[in-house]
C-alpha cells in the first residue's frame, strides 16, 4: 500500500469478534447534528510514534474496556476522507482482526471528542450486518465479515476502495 498523502491521520482499528462470531460496532453521530449517526469499528489515531497494533490495543481498552483479546492479523486497509466536528479528516486505516470472549461496555469514551460523539457500543451478527438499513463503516463491512467468517483472513491486507463522503 502506498503511504498517505502528507497530513494523512494514521490510525488502527479493530474487527473484534467474541464467541459467537459477532462483531463488536460503535454508535457514533455528528457532534452538531445528532441526527446524523453511523456505526463503525472500534480504534482510532496513533499517538506520536506508537506502533498501530499497541494502537489498536489501547483504542479498544479505551473505547470498551477489552484488554483481554488475540490480535491477529491486519484485514484491511483503506484510505477515507470525510467531514466530521467541522473538519476534514484525511485517514489511513489498518483493520486488525481480534478475538475475545470478554463483554464490553461503553466507557465514556477517553477523549472529549467521543464524549460529544458516540453512544454506545453493539455486537453485531453478520445477518444483522447484511440487512441492516443504518450506515456502516466501512461500508462494505457486512460483506467483508462474511468473507472473514467463510474463508478465513487474508493471506496479506486487503487494499479497500477510498471512501470520501
Amino acid at each position: 500500500m502506498e503511504g498517505p498523502a502528507e497530513g494523512w491521520r494514521k490510525a488502527a482499528r479493530v474487527v473484534l469478534l467474541d464467541g459467537r462470531d459477532r462483531v463488536l460496532l460503535m454508535h457514533g453521530f455528528e457532534p452538531d447534528d445528532p441526527s446524523m449517526t453511523w456505526w463503525f469499528t472500534p480504534g482510532g489515531g496513533l499517538e506520536g510514534d506508537e506502533e498501530r497494533e499497541r494502537a489498536a490495543r489501547r483504542e479498544l481498552a479505551e473505547e470498551t474496556g477489552i484488554t483481554d483479546i488475540e490480535l491477529g492479523p491486519v484485514l484491511w486497509q483503506r484510505h477515507c476522507s470525510f467531514p466530521f466536528d467541522g473538519r476534514r479528516w484525511e485517514q489511513e486505516e489498518w483493520y486488525y482482526l481480534a478475538r475475545t470472549g470478554q463483554e464490553a461496555s461503553w466507557t465514556g469514551g477517553a477523549t472529549d471528542l467521543e464524549r460529544r460523539s458516540v453512544t454506545g457500543l453493539r455486537w453485531w451478527t453478520c445477518e444483522e450486518l447484511l440487512t441492516t438499513r443504518e450506515t456502516v463503516y466501512p461500508t462494505r463491512l457486512a460483506e467483508l465479515v462474511r468473507k472473514l467468517l467463510d474463508e478465513g483472513p487474508p493471506s496479506t491486507p486487503v487494499l479497500l476502495e477510498t471512501e470520501h463522503a
